[in-house]
């Protein structure tokens, strides 16, 4: 009896480490961070962009990042008016769509293509836009 024990014991702890894998290999897969970045103050354009190329660095470019974009903060991408220096860190970092609100682009009579390449309007507005991402598991970020 106690061999047949044995056997069922070893056999369930078998069964057990090959149920593991699995899951194992699906958390790895899952280790790609997801993050909106709010910028509304124009005297922290830079230090976000900088915050967010320490980000793609830092993760070895395994994060999804969002930057949004509202408030005084978005006359900084204005194509004809945007530093040199901000013109060519955003372009570097423009990996996935940053995000301009269309309140504010209104409110300061900017159109989309006055922006800097790679805005996307954000409709129902900057705020809006950081809830949804936040509900589709971003996490929020606004230093």
């Amino acid at each position: 009896m106690r061999r047949r024990d044995i056997f069922r014991l070893s056999l369930a702890g078998s069964a057990g480490l090959f149920g593991l894998r699995p899951v194992k290999a699906a958390a790895v897969e899952e280790e790609r961070q997801k993050v909106a970045y709010h910028l509304s103050d124009l005297d922290k354009v830079g230090f976000i962009l900088g915050n967010i190329k320490n980000h793609y660095e830092g993760t070895g470019g395994k994060v999804e990042i969002v930057l949004v974009v509202h408030g005084p903060a978005l006359a900084a991408f204005n194509s004809k008016s945007a530093s040199a220096a901000i013109s060519s860190r955003f372009s570097g970092l423009v990996r996935e769509t940053p995000h301009a609100c269309a309140n504010t682009m209104h409110g300061m009579d900017i159109a989309l293509t006055d922006l800097l390449d790679g805005f996307h309007a954000a409709e129902t507005g900057g705020v809006v836009k950081l809830a949804e991402l936040q509900r589709q598991g971003y996490a929020y970020l606004r230093p």
